[in-house]
């Protein structure tokens, strides 16, 4: 049974026969015969008498066309929601992200869309770009927060933040008493990376090769908090989003320094995959982030 043969039934209610039916629906007599003869071999009841030239429904096609009623009106009230932006949003939406944008960005963005869609349902992944990208496409995940550039032929992007990266080290560091950084003074400096293969990492990356700089690289991690715990303990350095670091910086536990003559950025954006039309979930995500984006903190002041 599919909702064409309801629709059938519902016309044939209406009018009073086959073929005003099929003048109703604009087909043809036989193609309405053919499917009530399915539905009938399907439920294996008659759901038509033929009195003349009249048909007379069976209880069980009155019983059918009730049920058609219903389905119909629901479906009615189910587009009527998903096209009605003004109502919240229900069901399920998948999200995907880096450790620091899951750890930083989505917090308070999360809390934003519960409180104005407090019927969505929202699930998080912490992932390496390469996994997300894969989920998107798979249909696993609706959108991911992830860093730029993505490149992708079926996939859209929408930049949405510029992060400053800044020079990390704890308060006691000899850099720490400099008043101004150069990338010189990087030079021969224990450093403690992202990891390979992210774009964070090649934004820094591509700053080391242009300042003819080969770091020291004595770790290597997708997780800012490992970073900062390795930088606490005097591991090494470190260049990461101002973000990650703020509150310690405030407190007086790490030290944050820009370098001089460089702007080391990294930039992030909702990643989904590219359709006719873009979904209402991902407008209202991309609406919320300029909501909340202003709360973050992306520079030193």
């Amino acid at each position: 049974m599919d909702l064409r043969q309801l629709e059938i039934l519902q016309a044939i209610a209406e009018t009073g026969s086959f073929t005003a039916c099929g003048r109703k629906l604009h087909v043809s007599q036989s193609a309405i015969s053919r499917q009530i003869s399915l539905l009938e071999e399907e439920l294996g009841e008659p759901l038509f008498l033929r009195v003349g030239r009249q048909v007379r429904m069976t209880p069980a096609a009155e019983t059918l066309v009730h049920l058609g009623q219903r389905v119909f009106q629901d479906v009615r009230e189910t587009v009527a929601a998903i096209t009605d932006h003004t109502r919240a949003l229900r069901g399920r939406v998948r999200l995907s992200g880096g450790m620091t944008v899951c750890l930083y960005a989505f917090p308070p963005l999360l809390k934003h869309l519960m409180r104005v869609h407090p019927e969505l349902e929202i699930r998080l992944t912490v992932a390496t770009a390469g996994r997300s990208l894969e989920e998107i496409r798979s249909g696993r995940v609706d959108a991911g927060l992830l860093t730029l550039p993505v490149e992708e032929s079926d996939l859209e992007t929408v930049p949405v933040l510029r992060e400053e990266l800044l020079l990390m080290t704890m308060p006691t560091h000899p850099l720490a008493r400099k008043k101004r950084i150069t990338p010189d003074d990087l030079s021969g400096q224990p450093i403690v990376q992202f990891e390979p293969g992210s774009a964070t990492r090649q934004v820094i990356d591509s700053f080391f090769v242009s300042h003819k700089i080969e770091p020291k690289v004595v770790m290597e991690t997708e997780n800012v908090e490992i970073i900062k715990a390795l930088v606490k303990t005097g591991f090494g350095i470190s260049i990461v989003p101002y973000q990650a670091v703020a509150r310690e910086v405030r407190a007086g536990q790490f030290f944050c320094s820009r370098i001089e003559g460089v702007e080391l950025v990294r930039e992030t954006g909702w990643v989904y995959a590219r359709t006719n039309r873009v979904p209402r979930v991902i407008q209202e995500l991309i609406g919320a982030f300029e909501e909340v984006r202003g709360k973050l903190q992306l520079a030193p002041s």
